[in-house]
């Protein structure tokens, strides 16, 4: 096996940690011995041991005498600084390793530094295998600490091949297939938040929780954009039982009442910035990051997507095509806005790449900023 081969590995348990993490990147790390996997681990939950802790410890209680000289496969460069963990470069040393494979260098410069010092330690120190996988894997870690000011947003859209994610009716159940469905639970598990418009909450009344059988999952907040307090008081986002609070995003002078009502229920309400009649998302995602939430999954309506490209907040589009048709011109859009007059001023999604869940076809991609 190569050093992709074993880093492939480390991936796929970093990978495991997607959700629970935050706001800690998900990693994962193993320890190989003359082409043997001796020891491998993952970071689990924020403060909790790092996998590079949870791999030397799986080696040093199956095969001690192997860590001597081991490699040690780690998909982000190990912490070299004291927090809430001691600096897993450390762990490394003591343990007698020889030679450390990254993935990807850490882009925060507090943490950073790990292999300058394995480097100066005499340590063999090989770095960016399978480094944009790494990179991909922790882009909303990425993201936050190159910009502090708001969430790595994902818009995610899933719509009929002629462009609507409803009848003219309302009637969206369901569109896509419960594969594709599952991943967008999946997609909600890996997010700090989840956000909709007073649209969706009216016409569909969503928990918005992450339920996928066979996973303990973490719901995600639940983010509701509505400037006049419209929402029913026995919403399911209110009543319903989370683990996640619920946040009511309204413009100025609501009725005091209701609000202090949804308040004694469980809900926040967010007072935002309103130009025109709509939301001040740029305010907005200011206004959440100081929340600590850092990433962000928006869920639509029309409303909701047309106004998030418009505002220039969305990071990564997530694109589900089933290959169905309305075969009018009378559904609800999956963009329900005005768009550019122009081919040359249309948002543009790069690092594009495609996935199958049954016969439906996920498109993810980027917009550069």
């Amino acid at each position: 096996m190569t050093d992709s081969d074993y880093m492939a590995r480390a991936l796929a348990l970093a990978a495991r940690g997607k959700g629970y993490t935050s706001p800690n990147p998900c990693v994962g790390a193993v320890v190989v011995k003359n082409g043997q996997i001796i020891g491998q681990g993952f970071h689990a939950k924020a403060g909790g041991p790092h996998a590079e802790v949870v791999a030397i410890d799986d080696a040093a209680a199956k095969a001690p005498e192997k860590l001597a000289d081991a490699t040690i496969y780690v998909t982000l460069e190990p912490c070299n600084h004291f927090g809430k963990t001691p600096p897993c470069t450390h762990k490394i040393l003591n343990a007698g390793i020889g030679r450390v494979v990254v993935a990807c260098k850490d882009p925060n410069p507090v943490a950073g530094g790990g292999i300058d010092f394995l480097r100066g330690k005499g340590l063999a120190v090989v770095s960016g295998v399978m480094e944009q996988a790494a990179l991909t894997l922790i882009e909303d870690f990425v993201w936050n600490v190159q910009n502090h000011h708001t969430p790595f947003v994902t818009l995610k859209c899933a719509a009929t091949l002629d462009g609507y994610i409803a009848t003219r009716t309302g009637d969206s159940q369901w569109i896509t297939s419960s594969a594709s469905r599952n991943f967008g639970h999946e997609l909600r598990h890996q997010n700090d938040a989840i956000l909709i418009g007073a649209g969706t909450l009216h016409g569909d009344d969503p928990s918005l929780t992450a339920r996928i059988a066979g996973k303990q999952t973490r719901d995600p907040a639940r983010i509701i954009l509505d400037t006049r307090l419209t929402i029913q008081e026995n919403a399911k986002v209110v009543v319903q039982k989370s683990s996640a609070p619920t946040i009511i995003v309204t413009g100025p002078d609501c009725d005091p009442g209701k609000i202090q009502r949804l308040k004694d229920k469980g809900a926040q309400i967010l007072e935002c910035r309103v130009c025109g009649n709509l939301l001040d998302l740029n305010d907005l995602m200011i206004r959440l990051r100081k929340l600590s939430i850092t990433s962000l999954l928006i869920e639509g309506g029309g409303c909701v997507a047309a106004s998030a490209l418009a505002a220039g907040i969305v990071n990564k589009v997530c694109y589900f095509l089933a290959p169905k048709m309305m075969g009018g011109n009378d559904g609800i859009p999956v963009f329900n806005g005005s768009g550019p007059e122009k081919i040359k001023d249309v948002v543009e999604l790069v690092r594009v790449t495609t996935r199958h869940f049954d016969s439906d076809m996920l498109v993810t991609g980027y917009i550069e900023a």
